[in-house]
C-alpha cells in the first residue's frame, strides 16, 4: 500500500513546508480562477505527448526541464491537482513514478481543486520558484506492461484485465475477458473525491478484484487508467499493471478484439 496515496485539503494544509503542490489545469484557470497557495502550474497538455519514450509519456528530456523549471526534485513530496475529479493529477503522478519518482512522494489531492477551494484560501499571486535540476531515474518496480505482457495476461486466469473507460466505449470494443470499470465509478459525483471505503470495496468486488489479484489497466491513450491505478494503490493493491499503450497500441498491432463494434475479422471497425 502506499500511503497517503489520496489526501484531503487539511493533510495538504499541514504539510505546506514539507510538499510541492502541483497544479495541471490550463494555466488561464491558474492565473485567473486561482490556485492553492504556493502551487505551480503544470498543464496537463504539457506532459503528454505522442513523440516521447512510450504512448503517450513526454519523453525523460522533457520530463526533466518540466519540473526543473518550477525547482521540483526527486527528493520532494509532490501533491497534485487538477478540477476534473483527479484524473489528470493522477497523470502527472504515474508519470512521475515511471520517471522514477519515489510513489511513497506522490500525493492525489481527493476532491481536486473544487475539495481545496471549499475549504481554504486560493490566490492569483504566481510564485518564483528557483529552478533546480531534476533528475529522472528508473523506477525501482515499474508498473508499465507492454503488449507481450498484456496478451500473454489473456490466457492466465489469475490476472484480471480491467477496461476504465465508459460502458458504451467497452461494449464496442474490448479486449476478451476484460471487465469494464469506468473510473468514475470510484468518484462520488457531489464531492469529486473518493467514494466511501465501504463502497469502493462493492464496486471492487463486483468488478471481480481483490487487493491480491493481479490487475492489468487500460484504457485508450493511459490517461483514465492513471486515476484507478492510484486508487488502487492507496487501497492495498500491490500488484497493478499500467498498460501504457492501452487500446491504442493494442489495436495497432492487431491485438483481439471484442465487442459490437467488431467486425467478423476480430479487429475494431473505423
Amino acid at each position: 500500500m502506499y500511503e497517503h496515496a489520496v489526501v484531503p485539503p487539511e493533510w495538504v494544509a499541514e504539510r505546506f513546508d514539507s510538499v510541492r503542490i502541483v497544479d495541471v489545469r490550463d494555466a488561464w484557470e491558474f492565473d485567473g480562477i486561482g490556485h492553492v497557495p504556493g502551487a505551480v502550474t503544470i498543464p496537463f497538455a504539457e506532459f503528454r505527448s505522442e513523440s516521447g519514450d512510450d504512448g503517450m509519456l513526454p519523453g525523460a528530456d522533457a520530463w526533466a526541464s518540466l519540473l526543473s523549471a518550477v525547482g521540483i526534485t526527486r527528493d520532494d513530496g509532490i501533491v497534485a491537482y487538477d478540477d476534473t475529479h483527479g484524473v489528470f493529477a493522477a497523470r502527472f503522478l504515474v508519470t512521475a513514478e515511471l520517471y522514477g519518482h519515489s510513489p511513497d512522494r506522490l500525493h492525489l489531492l481527493d476532491g481536486d481543486f473544487s475539495a481545496w477551494n471549499r475549504a481554504y484560501e486560493t490566490t492569483t499571486d504566481a510564485p518564483t520558484p528557483s529552478e533546480s535540476s531534476y533528475a529522472v531515474g528508473k523506477p525501482e518496480n515499474s508498473p508499465m506492461v507492454d503488449y507481450d505482457t498484456i496478451r500473454a495476461a489473456l490466457e492466465d486466469p489469475g490476472a484480471a484485465i480491467v477496461d476504465t473507460r465508459e460502458a458504451w466505449e467497452f461494449a464496442e470494443g474490448h479486449l476478451p475477458g476484460a471487465v469494464n470499470l469506468d473510473w468514475r465509478e470510484l468518484v462520488d459525483d457531489e464531492t469529486r473525491g473518493l467514494k466511501p471505503p465501504a463502497a469502493l470495496s462493492e464496486r471492487l468486488g463486483e468488478a471481480g478484484l481483490a487487493p491480491d489479484t493481479r490487475v492489468l489497466l487500460y484504457c485508450n491513450t493511459a490517461r483514465r487508467i492513471s486515476h484507478t491505478y492510484v486508487v488502487l494503490r492507496s487501497l492495498g493493491y500491490d500488484d497493478v499493471g499500467f498498460y501504457e499503450g492501452s487500446l491504442t497500441e493494442w489495436v495497432e498491432r492487431g491485438g483481439p478484439v471484442e465487442g459490437s463494434g467488431v467486425g467478423e475479422t476480430g479487429e475494431a471497425d473505423d
